[in-house]
């Protein structure tokens, strides 16, 4: 067994590591609004995305495809590895800093912060175009569609059901908010999980192991495990400050918020082939149900606090696996 196939397995456990953070650190995405409105138990909650990130882990490889191939140029050789090893950790350090804190940062933006800052160390390419197409303009448009679209269909849900029982509706809404949890998260799974495959399938084509950027069947059911074991084992720091910090939602809001942001997910992994932040969308679909009371009913301190914490991520996460492949390489070399 040379080196640098030893290298490649720390790689992919260090992957799977990742999709692990990735899953207790964006679990709440899925099952905060369900919890606060008492439509679940948390660990049912966790049960249920756990279940449904592994089903949605499994439906496509699209936007796998996108962060592997479309973010940097596939490096070559043991050099390559480094890259990619150096990326993981850049984005495992972010993650465990901002879930630390209880910010719900994006995981997707933590690793493509980190493949950009391990190229750019590396003196590598970077296809600057793919990632202001493909990373920059989605992360300022979903929110925006999240927020906009989250008013305007819980508008129309206090429209429809503006003269009906206010016990027996709330009841009902619990009932729905089951269905669009488990909506929630197969759109987590269609979209996380795929980052970590094509980090994998990147490591494997740099090291020789497969010949073209085809995701392996293996490496999908590694990472759709790894993401669901980290799911279950919980996020109840993120937890509370997407469920009730940022606005305590009704059953009917917690609905709407949901299902705004599935359908996003589901849309932008399935149509559109890009890796979207499952945080950025989450977040701003609860803003704007929540706007459909008044403004000020949005905590808009810590509002900003989470939008800080999306500013910086990409270049935070950049410098520190920069920071990363310099220790490596010096230590390597």
């Amino acid at each position: 067994m040379d080196a640098a196939f030893v290298a490649l397995i720390v790689i992919v456990l260090v992957a799977l590591a990742f999709d692990y953070t990735n899953g207790f650190h964006d679990a709440a995405n899925a099952i905060a609004v369900a919890v606060s409105t008492k439509a679940l138990t948390p660990r049912v909650a966790l049960a249920l995305a756990a279940v449904m990130n592994l089903v949605g882990a499994l439906l496509s490889t699209e936007v796998a495809k996108t962060v592997g191939a479309g973010i940097i140029d596939p490096p070559q050789g043991s050099g390559g590895l480094e890259i990619v090893f150096a990326a993981l950790i850049g984005a495992i350090a972010w993650n465990l800093i901002t879930w630390w804190f209880g910010l719900p940062s994006s995981s997707s933006h933590a690793l493509i912060g980190g493949l950009v800052g391990a190229a750019v160390a590396a003196s590598h390419t970077v296809q600057w175009t793919g990632v202001f197409e493909k990373v920059i303009v989605p992360m300022v448009v979903s929110p925006l569609v999240g927020f906009g679209l989250g008013y305007l269909f819980m508008l129309a849900i206090l429209w429809t059901f503006r003269g009906a029982n206010v016990s027996r509706a709330n009841r009902g809404f619990r009932y729905a908010q089951i269905v669009s949890s488990a909506t929630m998260a197969l759109g987590h799974g269609l979209q996380d999980a795929q980052k970590t495959m094509g980090v994998i399938t990147l490591a494997l084509f740099t090291a020789g192991e497969i010949d073209d950027f085809t995701v392996p069947l293996w490496v999908v059911l590694a990472a759709a495990l790894a993401l669901s074991a980290g799911t279950y084992a919980g996020g109840f720091r993120i937890m509370r400050t997407l469920g009730r910090r940022i606005i305590q939602l009704t059953p009917a809001g917690g609905f709407a918020a949901q299902t705004v942001a599935s359908s996003v997910m589901v849309t932008t992994a399935t149509v559109f082939a890009v890796p979207v932040s499952t945080t950025h969308i989450t977040t701003t679909s609860i803003m704007g149900v929540g706007s459909t009371r008044r403004l000020s009913a949005v905590r808009w301190g810590v509002a900003g606090n989470i939008v800080m914490a999306w500013v910086v991520t990409l270049p935070a996460a950049a410098a520190v696996a920069a920071a990363i492949y310099f220790l490596t390489h010096v230590t390597i070399g």
